[in-house]
């Protein structure tokens, strides 16, 4: 990280580009006020006092409070502040700053280390110019006796080169510390990688998984193989493949199906991923769900491959489907008989009955038993397992009456085989009454049906509710016929039915445990 100079302006008499920004920036991105003595500035300053003659050398870093000695020759002080420096007028000048008597010129007379100790007399600075024309400081030498006459020629261009051999001695420096920053970054960066590795194989190696990174080889665009590159522990459990790394699938398995190469050769073309199952004969006739991503470059062709074996549950689904198919044909086989039985048992009971003086009896016994087929038709789609609440009576009042002429409401409740062929009957009973007696038997009457799961206590309670409007008023009737005991045995079997015959209509409520009705 580079150094930070304060600039903090003070009422000494010193140039303005003493607290210049940018010369401040630059100096401290040598990052090198406060560092110890180094030989190498050390001898600047040596050869710097020989050469002129002088008990003071200085290498003078003018910072925004202060100035900064690097390296010196015959001063005890680190540094001092700028009331005392003489090396920030040095900054502006061109060339060298010589001040033969600092007792006489304006800028230094009342410095106090010309007023007091050391007592100072002779200044000779070289400017320290970066290459971009920021002046850090100065390469100076001091004298106790004045000067009249300054350097000789000689001494001064001496000055001038070892101030450029101090900024190469800086930008030395400061390739060094960015050369070690870039190390340890390096090194860091490094560290990281390795434990990100390690992390990653170990994740790698601990998912139960399979997971490898192959390389597909193409003859053409047409994926011929594929080569293991990387694969983890779950591997070799999940297929049987020992020691596949570097090997390719056709040499491991030679007749491993086409559309496994054809799958991860178009993830690698479109960099698309793929998710699906296929079979795999030659590893042992076992089913794979697999995740396929391109890793990398494209022209890499490497393709990551996550997979599960699913062998025993393909083998459970298609056990599965084989026993729903047979379900399916012998409930086909089952239907067509139960068909033949009902209009048998229709035809027989209209054969019996044809001479019988009332007919409105017959009619009902043949309406009833045709609503019983319509029920074992609800519930051989169903496999047997019951029905849909809302479905069945829809079914079953679309063969009565219009269904504009019912409101019809209620939420999805699945119904036992029991419970269903009770609710068919009920609703085949109550729209057959309907129809003769009740809002079916004009045009303007109407019927709303609903059902609701209720709480009662601790138990959830299905309740159905039938109710008519703007038929003709009706009367309870003088005998309870087999229909009217239909309608009480309820949705179960087991009562908790009421009717009501109000002026408004016909009224039924059924309640049931949710339990009962949905027992098979």
């Amino acid at each position: 990280m580079q150094g930070t100079v304060t600039c903090e302006r003070t009422s000494v008499d010193v140039p303005d580009y003493t607290f210049d920004k940018a010369r401040l920036d630059a100096l401290g991105s040598y990052d090198i006020l406060d560092t110890p003595p180094e030989p190498g500035f050390d001898d600047i300053v040596s050869l710097a006092a020989n050469l002129c003659e002088a008990p003071f050398a200085l290498v003078s870093l003018v910072a925004g409070n202060r100035q900064w000695f690097k390296a010196k020759v015959g001063l005890e002080a680190c540094e001092t502040g700028l009331n005392s420096s003489v090396c920030a007028h040095a900054l502006v000048e061109p060339d060298l700053l010589v001040i033969p008597d600092l007792t006489t010129d304006p800028r230094t007379r009342d410095n106090p280390l010309v007023t007091g100790g050391p007592h100072i007399r002779f200044y000779a600075g070289a400017p320290l110019r970066t290459s971009h024309g920021h002046v850090l400081g100065s390469l100076c030498v001091i004298d106790v006796l004045a000067r009249p006459g300054g350097l000789t020629p000689s001494q001064a261009a001496m000055l001038r080169a070892l101030a450029r051999q101090t900024i190469s001695q800086l930008e030395l420096r400061r390739a060094i510390l960015d050369r070690d920053r870039a190390i340890v970054l390096q090194q860091e960066h490094e560290a990281l990688r390795v434990g990100r590795e390690r992390e990653f194989r170990h994740l790698f190696d601990a998912i139960d998984d399979g997971f490898c990174i192959v390389e597909v080889k193409f003859d053409g665009t047409t994926p011929v193989d594929y080569r293991f590159v990387e694969t983890n522990s779950a591997f070799t459990r999940q297929t049987g493949l020992a020691d596949a790394n570097g090997k390719w699938m056709r040499d491991l398995a030679p007749d491993h199906e086409q559309h496994w190469f054809d799958l991860y050769g178009q993830v690698a073309l479109t960099g698309e991923p793929a998710h699906f199952e296929n079979p795999a004969r030659e590893l042992g006739d076992r089913w794979y769900d697999v995740h396929a991503f391109r890793i990398g470059d494209a022209a890499a062709r490497h393709v990551g491959i996550l997979f599960n074996d699913v062998s025993t549950r393909k083998t459970e689904e298609l056990i599965r489907q084989r026993t729903e198919a047979l379900q399916k044909t012998l409930n086909q086989e089952l239907s067509h008989r139960m068909k033949n039985i009902f209009a048998m048992v229709q035809a027989i009971a209209t054969q019996t009955l044809r001479t019988a003086a009332d007919q409105e009896p017959v009619q009902a016994f043949t309406a009833r038993v045709l609503a019983l087929s319509k029920a074992h038709d609800v519930l051989l789609q169903q496999s047997w397992n019951g029905s849909e609440i809302g479905e069945l009576v829809r079914t079953i009042l679309t063969s009565l009456a219009p269904l504009e002429r019912f409101d019809i409401a209620g939420p999805r409740v699945q119904l036992g085989a029991r419970s269903t062929l009770s609710v068919t009957m009920i609703l085949h009973e109550l729209s057959a009454n309907a129809l003769k007696y009740g809002a079916l038997s004009n045009d303007a009457g109407r019927i709303s049906i609903w059902w609701a799961i209720e709480r009662e206590g601790e138990e959830d309670m299905l309740t159905l509710e039938w109710r008519e409007a703007g038929g003709p008023p009706v009367e309870p009737p003088g005998t309870h016929g087999f229909g009217s005991r239909l309608i009480r045995t309820g949705l179960a079997g087991t009562g908790g039915a009421e009717v009501h015959y109000r002026q408004s209509g016909f009224e039924a409520r059924f309640v049931a445990p949710i339990a009962q009705v949905q027992s098979l």
